[in-house]
């Protein structure tokens, strides 16, 4: 095993634990977590299976399609995050116009001074 592969697997494996950790309960987030890490350490372990999957897919190189599916991934990860980010900017307008409504409808009483 080279150096190179060494680093990489080190890296998956504290990324892999890092994020077990936060997980929780959350079933198809560990299994989707557990693919990730199981097919990121047989790729640098294996690195020839890339190239023979690439192959068949029809792009050159084994770095290339990792380079692409990275792309897709970030995508999706991105745009995922871009409507959570939506959905509680929603939740907290609700949450606001409702506690302005509330505090309306209550009348407030003034104290006089001394």
């Amino acid at each position: 095993m080279s150096g190179i592969q060494l680093l990489l697997l080190t890296g998956v494996a504290f990324i892999g634990l890092f994020f077990f950790t936060r997980l929780k309960k959350r079933t198809l987030d560990i299994l989707l977590l557990a693919l990730m890490v199981g097919c990121a350490g047989m790729f640098v372990i294996w690195p020839d299976i890339t190239n023979k999957i690439a192959t068949r897919l029809g792009v050159g190189r084994g770095a290339d399609l990792v380079f692409y599916v990275s792309i897709l991934l970030f995508w999706f990860v991105i745009l995922k995050l871009y409507a959570r980010i939506r959905r509680l900017e929603q939740l907290l307008t609700q949450i606001v116009r409702e506690d302005a409504l509330n505090k309306a409808a209550t009348p407030v009483t003034k104290q006089e001074a001394p």
